[in-house]
């Protein structure tokens, strides 16, 4: 294995109860908080009565930052860092999925930050030689694994961009995942929570090196997990196990764990973004659109990896087929799982318009550690093969 050092400061609490079991004493210290959500469907689904409850009983003031929505735009940032700096919050609790915990993320630096947020740390990659607002999770939607790093996906509106930065730092303080919090999840966001999921731990999975190494045997226990369990949920979606597995699957895709000694290559995030950026597309069923296309054209570059991938993950078996037949059969299975799970697989069912290719194309950042690095010619000729 590659060199490498590992840190993870969030502590989690994961199960059924966790958040009444934990939630006070988590927020002892703070006397302000700054409790943020998305458009309401907690209230729906008792969860925020339940933390507004836990919250008062403690004596707690809550300043309410609601509305963030499904790619959270730079503008929602700046609203929240207003609510925390004009109320003096003491701390952020971020109740909700990725798009709520990467916003929160953002306001615990820019609340703490004076200078332009956007341009020295998502613009271009800064240093956080400061402490940010303290910031606890509540998860209620598996699939980004934000919970437990400090990475956040920020949408510009103003510039068309959509850009990822991970800073240790942002490490939410602590994680509450009790996994009946996600049964209220409509399907659709569970199925698409869940291939980005699978996204997360494939893009890691397809990167250097592919010597005999620990990471790569814990990623085809994780693939086989997420595509196990969520058919099941599919099925039974208040399936307590199959949920929970989810649930810690995602977490574990994204806590850092599987990358040590890795590249990683995210080229199909770094393409999914721009999507997002020009279309406001969901991002799991962005991603959905782009794997198995993009695989077709990289699997030669990583050859004996692909052919593990049919091999270990979709138990394909040789029969006579040659390293490359192997692998094209393990793309297809995923290819097939993207249907049977019904998710889009053309960028026209998503909204994209032809017009828009070549623009969203020449914006993408370039995966370094891809088997084979793009060029945005390549991207758009991608992007051309996903239209229909």
């Amino acid at each position: 294995m590659n060199n490498f050092i590992f840190q993870n400061d969030t502590r989690v609490y994961f199960g059924k109860g966790c958040v009444k079991e934990y939630l006070a004493c988590l927020t002892k210290r703070a006397d302000t908080v700054l409790m943020a959500y998305g458009n309401g469907a907690v209230k729906a689904n008792g969860v925020y009565d339940e933390i507004v409850g836990i919250l008062k009983n403690a004596g707690k003031s809550i300043v309410e930052f609601s509305g963030i929505m499904s790619n959270p735009t730079y503008a929602k940032v700046q609203e929240g860092v207003r609510l925390a700096r004009e109320n003096h919050a003491d701390m952020i609790l971020a109740v909700g999925g990725g798009s709520v915990m990467d916003c929160c993320k953002a306001v615990s630096l820019a609340a703490r930050y004076k200078g332009d947020a956007w341009e020295d740390f998502w613009a271009h990659h800064g240093v956080v030689d400061f402490e940010p607002l303290p910031l606890g999770v509540v998860v209620t939607t598996a699939g980004t694994g934000s919970e437990c790093n400090g990475g956040a996906v920020i949408t510009n509106e103003e510039k068309k961009t959509k850009t990822g930065r991970d800073y240790p730092q942002l490490n939410p303080d602590f994680a509450l995942m009790d996994p009946t919090y996600t049964y209220s999840v409509p399907q659709s966001q569970m199925v698409s929570g869940s291939f980005d999921t699978l996204s997360h731990i494939m893009e890691t999975y397809f990167s250097k090196p592919d010597e005999d190494n620990v990471s790569d045997d814990i990623m085809e226990a994780l693939m086989k997990s997420v595509i196990r369990n969520l058919r099941i949920a599919i099925k039974k979606p208040e399936d307590y196990t199959a949920r929970s597995n989810l649930m810690w699957d995602s977490t574990m895709a994204e806590n850092r764990i599987i990358k040590m000694g890795k590249k990683c290559d995210f080229e199909c995030h770094n393409m999914e973004h721009q999507l997002a950026a020009y279309t406001n597309c969901n991002h799991g069923c962005g991603l959905a659109v782009l794997h198995p296309v993009y695989y077709r054209h990289i699997y030669q570059n990583g050859l004996q990896k692909f052919v593990r991938f049919a091999e270990r993950v979709w138990d394909i078996a040789r029969d006579g087929k040659t390293d490359e037949e192997l692998a094209l059969a393990g793309i297809h299975a995923l290819a097939d799982f993207i249907q049977e799970i019904g998710l889009p697989t053309t960028l026209k069912e998503l909204g994209v318009q032809k017009a828009q290719l070549k623009e969203m194309a020449d914006s993408c950042a370039i995966s370094q550690g891809a088997y084979r690095q793009m060029t945005h010619k390549e991207i758009l000729e991608i992007f051309q093969a996903c239209y229909e």
